[in-house]
């Protein structure tokens, strides 16, 4: 099945997405990193997390300007490329922020038993991006609408995306416990 999906997801968007299942995303993603994971779940999160996305990226961004401030609107700087980073990385953090309401994790690689528990108890899923396709995700940013902790540095920093039919995602880890990385082990 072929999905297309507008931010915020709601539970009923999630229910139906099945192991395998390609999913293209409109609307706003955010992206997330180990840093950033550590510090939301130290100091809250900076922006809402009900109903959000979070794409495991560091994206390669050419600034025109300075980045100023916990929260900056309207950053001067360009989005080059935006690829996936490992996932593993996160296990230690993403239960807890899917357990605020995040609905969909983008990433590589997969994620360890806790997450998917987490996925399955609230009704999230995992969507696998290909490595590789930097460039064409990036060609689905349609704006840098925001960055949250500029001084963690930009790979680290959280970056707000307006995003047309981001994709193709691959539902790896889904919200009935089914976990496509486990299918497929010899």
């Amino acid at each position: 099945m072929e999905a297309k999906l507008k931010t915020p997801l709601s539970d009923e968007d999630i229910k139906k997405l099945r192991i395998g299942d390609v999913v293209y995303i409109s609307g706003t993603i955010f992206t997330a990193r180990d840093r950033a994971h550590k510090k939301m779940i130290k100091e809250g999160a900076p922006y809402k997390l009900e109903g959000t996305v979070i794409f495991h990226a560091g994206p390669i961004i050419k600034q025109k300007g300075p980045l100023e401030g916990d929260i900056m609107d309207d950053p001067p700087v360009d989005l080059i490329v935006v690829g996936p980073t490992t996932s593993t990385r996160m296990n230690p953090y993403q239960s807890k922020i899917i357990n605020l309401g995040v609905k969909a994790i983008i990433g590589k690689g997969g994620m360890d038993k806790n997450v998917q528990d987490a996925l399955t108890r609230k009704c999230a899923v995992y969507l696998a991006a290909v490595g590789g396709c930097a460039a064409l995700y990036g060609e689905n940013v349609k704006k840098v609408k925001r960055v949250y902790w500029p001084n963690l540095g930009i790979p680290e920093a959280i970056w707000e995306l307006e995003v047309q039919e981001f994709g193709p995602l691959l539902v790896a880890m889904d919200s009935k416990g089914e976990n496509l990385y486990e299918r497929v082990k010899c």
